[in-house]
């Protein structure tokens, strides 16, 4: 994980606003959403490993996934390149169970922060600053 420098960096809107701006540029709210807090998430290659995240937390009112957050504020905090390596076969040591597959639907990770090549912290940064140009406060 690699934190990158940002205009972003503790601004405070509507999220309504800023998710819908992000999501112009492939910005998506990651799932490991709550509340009080989450992350705008872009991915940055194919295989979908290496992201540059903008994570937030709510200041006024509370996030809500059924109506776009509606009433929340957030606040930005510092946008960072990370990557997450996992296994794209299929887990030959895998049983198959009824109720286990409902819950255990992805194989656990390889590495969840591995190391990121200079060549991913030059391009998320340079379309952060891209990104971050057009947005109006």
């Amino acid at each position: 994980m690699i934190g990158l420098q940002s205009r972003f960096e503790n601004l405070e809107d509507r999220f309504v606003k800023i998710d819908d701006y992000l999501c112009k540029h492939h910005f998506t709210l990651a799932g490991n959403w709550d509340y009080k807090h989450g992350y705008l998430d872009r991915g940055l290659d194919q295989e979908r490993m290496v992201w540059l995240r903008i994570p937030f937390h709510v200041t006024k009112g509370s996030l809500d996934g059924e109506c776009g957050g509606c009433n929340a504020t957030i606040k930005l905090g510092r946008p960072y390149v990370f990557k997450h390596v996992y296994n794209t076969g299929t887990d030959k040591h895998a049983v198959p169970r009824l109720f286990g597959a409902l819950f255990d639907q992805f194989q656990a990770p390889i590495d969840p922060d591995a190391s990121v090549d200079d060549m991913w912290v030059q391009q998320a940064q340079q379309l952060l600053n891209e990104v971050e140009s057009g947005y109006l406060h």
